[in-house]
């Protein structure tokens, strides 16, 4: 299916990485559904997308709030009919996280809520229109800190970073992407996690060395993946990462 007819939705689009894929998206000529808890911040967003000639649509989007994900489902099976490619973007790290001796639980929690299960939530909502599309995509932003083999090494690059909620959540999206990819094995659809590597974003106070459109580039490769691409896989541009 060519890029121009395909319908994609970026969780956590109003900012950072999920803005600029779904700007790269709609650039190749996807229409890009920019879902965002926040309406304002969403629709500021979606109308900066079609100021640069972007197909760019809001759709609110909490992942936390299981209402405006059913919503968005019905909002884009009435407007679509089906859904090309999920890119589920939208996390957090948040005040508290750190070594599991010492966390504050809550943190963990919320956390988890937000990484993990409204990935998955959004997932589980979406996979009835995804299943109507002709080439399925769904793309799983991760981290390199969920490499449960990267944690077992003293001598890792981030084996200081022992933050046991957000790497706990990564690990457990690194998870759903193998089972549901194993689940859908027999479709036409493709199932990837996407590191975008260190990375300056909100999230880790601008500190990443790579740029936006570094960070973006290998999670909207897998977005437009063709039909021999790889499936249940944890990729980042530079090949593959060790579970």
């Amino acid at each position: 299916m060519p890029s121009s007819n395909k319908i994609a939705l970026i969780t956590g689009a109003n900012k950072g990485i999920g803005f600029e894929v779904a700007r790269q998206l709609g650039k190749q000529g996807c229409t890009v559904l920019v879902a965002a808890r926040d309406n304002e911040l969403g629709q500021e967003a979606a109308a900066m997308l079609s100021k640069e000639g972007i197909d760019a649509r809001f759709v609110e989007l909490d992942v936390t709030r299981r209402e405006t994900i059913e919503a968005a489902r019905a909002q884009i099976e009435r407007e679509f009919g089906r859904l090309d490619i999920l890119i589920n973007n939208a996390g957090i790290n948040v005040p508290g996280d750190g070594p599991p001796s010492k966390v504050d639980l809550d943190a963990v929690n919320r956390v988890l809520q937000t990484n993990f299960v409204g990935a998955l939530a959004v997932a589980q909502a979406m996979l009835p229109l995804i299943r109507s599309s002709a080439a399925g995509r769904i793309v799983n932003v991760s981290s390199e800190l969920g490499s449960v083999s990267g944690h077992s090494d003293p001598n890792w690059k981030f084996a200081p970073v022992k933050l046991i909620g957000y790497c706990a959540s990564k690990a457990a999206m690194n998870m759903m992407t193998v089972q549901l990819a194993y689940e859908l094995r027999d479709t036409t659809i493709k199932v990837n996690s996407a590191n975008p590597g260190y990375t300056a974003t909100d999230l880790n106070n601008h500190q990443g060395p790579q740029t936006i459109e570094e960070g973006s580039a290998e999670t909207v490769r897998l977005a437009l993946i063709g039909d021999e691409g790889p499936s249940g896989q944890f990729l980042e541009t530079g090949g593959q990462i060790p579970w």
